[in-house]
């Protein structure tokens, strides 16, 4: 989780990940937050994140992107 957040608080260091539970919901993200975060996760822990898995669900917290990024890796 602590390379996640380092991760994401590169994206943007204004939101506390930590704590953020609705980041998609309520419009903490926007689409070009959310590419910048697909393209370091991708590079970071070298997955591919393809339109299927770009559901909210799936951004609205830093512990719902380290579950889809366990999955990714899980299914390599």
């Amino acid at each position: 989780m602590e390379k996640l957040l380092e991760i994401l608080k590169g994206v943007r260091s204004d939101i506390d990940f930590e704590n953020e539970t609705a980041l998609v919901d309520n419009n903490v993200l926007d689409s070009f937050d959310i590419v910048s975060i697909v393209t370091e996760l991708a590079d970071a822990y070298d997955v591919t994140i393809t339109a299927e898995d770009m559901e909210p669900e799936n951004f609205n917290s830093a512990e719902a992107m380290l579950r889809l990024v366990e999955r990714l890796m899980d299914e390599m």
